[in-house]
């Protein structure tokens, strides 16, 4: 049910300040806990914590060349003080790590480690485990890469290297049982499908045969076969094509693929609404409604959303023809004014609420699309098997206009005649009303572009 039903919340540790000359600690985290917890999230997942490299460190804005007080990629992993299984330094130590999951369980929340299967260059494997890289003749290694984009300031295992099987395979499983003990039990795995999957497969595999309850989402934007086998090998979740999905057409083709086709034997969505590699660029000219449709489309469409934190304050600011943050965080430490004017942070806490009350919401199986005769307006039904949960949302897809539709509503569902009404709860302000007939017109404004109502079929 966990793997099934959940909404992530992603944060930089070090960026938990008030300060942008001062790294957050762990302990700041904690003392985050509050806010995320009120925003209705039980999954806080937090980008690497470990130390960071010095060698090609990249700097603000992924600048090939870094300032003397540039913090570098969390991405790099590995330096002096450590590699995979330590904490950086500024961060803290491995009991404020344990404090922050104890913390975060009193607050209903599991916390999720990113587990990224690669090395600064100077990691300690790359001098104690020379033979687990591919290194050139004259002694160089080359960088990572996942095309188009270039990872100067990292290396990546070489896994079918003589030396790496089966001891790297071996130690990287005994990275994740490492959290695994200090009380983490769902990874999300930094593109995965840049890795040999035979080494997935075993690997989650031996994980679960002693802790089965463990849950790894794959970051894998890539092809859907690609995708789909990682789903089939053992990956409890996946990241989507949803961050691309605008138009109405473009969505209800999505769902229909990922809840009627093979891949809903296997394949579990978690939609995300933007990540600190992707700022869409819906969001960077749509402002706080385009936010808000985003939002309401991901947590009702999925049992399992995310957003990064910046999302509940609109925060899109791109780098100019990019789809990718100014300012990135990934390169630098971030102080962010949590009540910053504009936030959709009660909006976000009304939608979780909703999810959590409506079994219909807590999987993306189970969906209709209802008729809407306005290509802005996505009108669909979600409902359990034996529906006794039925859940209408309807959502503005355009953030700069009001927008009217008229829908047919599935009254015979119910048992209740076309000309008859049917009761239902709208969720949003809390209210009930009475539709009359089967036939409804519907009126979205882009300072609010969604309405979600519960159908509760004890009808006249």
């Amino acid at each position: 049910k966990a793997a099934q039903f959940a909404s992530w919340y992603e944060l930089f540790p070090r960026s938990q300040t008030d300060n942008p000359a001062r790294s957050g600690t762990l302990r700041d985290v904690i003392a985050r806990l509050p806010a995320i917890a009120d925003m209705g999230f039980n999954v806080l997942y937090t980008t690497p914590i470990h130390p960071i490299g010095r060698t090609h460190r990249k700097g603000r804005n992924n600048a090939l060349k870094a300032a003397p007080d540039d913090p570098g990629s969390t991405y790099a992993i590995g330096g002096p003080e450590g590699g995979h299984e330590a904490i950086h330094p500024e961060l803290g130590t491995m009991e404020d790590f344990r404090a922050l999951v104890m913390a975060a369980h009193e607050h209903g929340m599991e916390v999720a480690l990113d587990f990224a299967v690669q090395c600064s260059r100077d990691h300690p494997w790359l001098s104690q485990h020379k033979d687990w890289f591919a290194w050139r003749p004259d002694g160089s290694i080359h960088f990572a890469e996942n095309p188009p984009k270039k990872y100067e300031d990292i290396v990546n295992i070489n896994f079918y290297a003589p030396g790496a099987v089966p001891d790297a395979w071996i130690a990287l499983r005994d990275i994740v049982l490492h959290w695994i003990d200090a009380g983490v039990r769902i990874f999300r795995v930094d593109n995965p499908h840049t890795k040999p999957f035979p080494f997935w497969e075993w690997m989650i595999a031996e994980v679960r045969a002693q802790f089965p309850g463990t849950q790894f989402l794959a970051e894998a934007f890539t092809r859907p076969k690609i995708m789909n086998r990682l789903g089939k090998i053992g990956f409890s979740q996946s990241y989507t094509y949803f961050t691309w999905r605008n138009a109405r057409w473009e969505l209800e083709e999505y769902m229909t693929t990922l809840t009627q086709g093979p891949e809903a034997d296997f394949f579990r969505p978690n939609f995300f609404v933007n990540t600190p590699d992707i700022n869409p660029v819906f969001l960077q000219n749509s402002g706080r409604a385009g936010h808000l449709i985003r939002a309401v489309l991901a947590a009702t469409l999925s049992g399992l959303w995310g957003v990064y934190s910046g999302f509940e304050l609109c925060e899109a600011t791109p780098l100019p023809g990019r789809e990718e943050y100014k300012d990135s965080e990934k390169y630098q430490l971030r102080a962010w004014d949590w009540d910053r004017p504009g936030n959709i942070v009660s909006e976000i806490a009304m939608l979780n609420r909703i999810r959590r009350q409506n079994p219909a919401l807590q999987s993306h199986l189970g969906i209709r699309f209802l008729p809407s005769d306005n290509a802005q307006v996505m009108v669909y039904e979600r409902f359990t098997p034996d529906r006794f949960n039925t859940v209408i949302v309807a959502v503005n897809l355009d953030p700069y206009h009001y927008q009217e539709t008229n829908t047919e509503l599935p009254f015979y569902e119910w048992g209740v005649a076309d000309h008859a009404s049917l009761t239902v709860a709208d969720l949003v302000p809390g209210r009930h009303l009475q539709w009359q007939g089967k036939w409804q017109r519907i009126t979205l404004d882009p300072s609010f572009p969604f309405a979600i109502w519960r159908a509760e079929p004890e009808t006249v």
